[in-house]
């Protein structure tokens, strides 16, 4: 079976109402202006037959394949499509050699589209690349995953990526409204008419994807009762039977799941408790793993949080503890609460910087012996090495502090850590300052000492 699947036989059971409703033309096409809209570079193509190898990126039901459908209705060439999930390799190279044949025998050209082509790995990617090089085929992939990631980059670099948009609520209410009304592919003739809180319910619960959409609208059409004047109302009781479950937009190894944990992420750097409660719970009903969240608030703690709160660290890995302690469902709560405690905390990001400073001294400069004071006295022949000498215990000191040098002489091009003036931090700031002017102090000390 192909993914244009033919008329259906007389007794067959009818296609289902997303594929019968289908577009057939570039005219009957609601979405994605921006690419098949009047005057677009891809229009154009379609409308000429001058298409080039090209990927068809976006979310699921955004209308990737409908294009397809489109295509393989204007063009002259060879259509010839398969689906990455059902097909190998060697179906592929077959359907490779028949085009090599074809275009050898009449010159007419090939397109072969996969949908789902991220499904093939980068080895069987490569199977294509020479006969998209030289003519052979013009490939025409659709994929849901990040094809900068997912698609070998010789193929992108000689292939044209169109980026599709979810369907905005107002055109998945297009899509619906035609469906109601069209009587011969849709549900026109069964009498369906949608309650406005349902119509409602499905143009905004349909997360942008028509096919979620139409099948919701067939499935609730087949639970609604035909009244004494044979119609039949979607409630949205119906409606909400129908889809039964929200479809959500999230694949946990997808680009789904780097945006959502992005937003979630920069939701609590941004000290927006409810952002981040939101992106949390798409993750969480989209059944992302608790233990990354998990990671990744420990991290931000430090990160972002820092010493503004230092308590900021231990919610963030008792939540940790408590995923792996209790688990889900459970452990949801220990996650919300470490997500609005970090949301809601000062923010500072001076631990971080500091370190980075730190590190590119470290990169840049030579590798400094550490000053025999700071060195080890852990063995015997450490003292007579010199280790230790003239190092100052703290605690010997008024305010238990040494004012001494603890950095290998010249090492150090600029300050690391540099409190802010937000929470716990500011009360580290003023620490510190009050320690600096002592050790300035300590020096004019020394430094009239030696004058005497």
């Amino acid at each position: 079976m192909t993914l244009f699947e033919p008329a259906a036989e007389a007794g067959a059971a009818p296609a289902p109402l997303a594929t019968r409703m289908r577009p057939r033309t570039l005219d009957e096409f609601v979405g994605q202006e921006h690419l098949v809209g009047p005057g677009t570079p891809l229009r154009r193509a379609i409308e000429q037959d001058d298409l080039h190898s090209a990927i068809l990126w976006g979310p699921a039901g955004c209308g990737k394949s409908t294009i397809a459908h489109v295509i393989a209705a204007y063009t002259q060439a060879h259509f010839e499509p398969f689906s990455a999930v059902t097909a190998g390799v060697a179906h592929v190279r077959k359907a490779i050699a028949a085009a090599r044949t074809r275009r050898r025998a009449s010159g007419q050209r090939t397109i072969l589209f996969i949908d789902e082509i991220h499904r093939f790995n980068k080895a069987q990617q490569d199977a294509f690349l020479p006969f998209v090089e030289d003519g052979t085929i013009v490939l025409l992939g659709a994929t849901t995953e990040n094809p900068y990631f997912e698609i070998n980059s010789p193929l992108l670099s000689r292939s044209t990526i169109y980026t599709l948009d979810p369907l905005s609520p107002e055109q998945i209410g297009v899509i619906v409204d035609g469906t109601m009304a069209d009587r011969e592919r849709g549900l026109g003739e069964l009498n369906v008419e949608l309650t406005p809180d349902a119509r409602e319910f499905l143009v905004t619960r349909s997360g942008g994807d028509a096919r979620v959409a139409l099948n919701t609208v067939e499935a609730a059409a087949g639970l609604a009762h035909p009244d004494e004047r044979d119609r039949r109302t979607i409630t949205l009781e119906l409606a909400e039977r129908g889809m039964q479950q929200r479809h959500l937009d999230y694949d946990k190894g997808g680009d789904a799941h780097y945006d959502v944990i992005s937003a979630f992420i920069k939701s609590v750097r941004g000290s927006d408790p409810d952002a981040a409660l939101y992106w949390l719970a798409r993750m969480l009903l989209a059944g992302e793993d608790a233990r990354f969240i998990a990671r990744r608030l420990v991290i931000l703690a430090s990160e972002d949080i820092g010493n503004a709160d230092p308590m900021g660290l231990t919610i963030a890995a008792s939540a940790a503890h408590a995923v792996e302690f209790v688990g889900l469902p459970e452990a949801q709560l220990c996650l919300a609460q470490a997500t609005t405690y970090l949301a809601a905390a000062p923010k500072s990001n001076a631990s971080y910087l500091g370190l980075n400073r730190a590190m590119e001294d470290v990169r840049r400069g030579p590798a400094a012996r550490v000053p025999l004071h700071l060195r080890s006295t852990a063995y015997p022949a450490a003292a007579e090495l010199g280790h230790g000498a003239d190092y100052q215990y703290a605690h010997d000191f008024p305010g238990h502090f040494a004012a001494q040098d603890y950095l290998p002489p010249g090492v150090k091009t600029q300050p690391y850590y540099e409190p802010t003036d937000l929470g716990y931090e500011a009360k580290i700031k003023r620490h510190m300052q009050a320690l600096e002017q002592r050790r300035r102090e300590v020096a004019e000390e020394s430094k009239q000492d030696g004058d005497d």
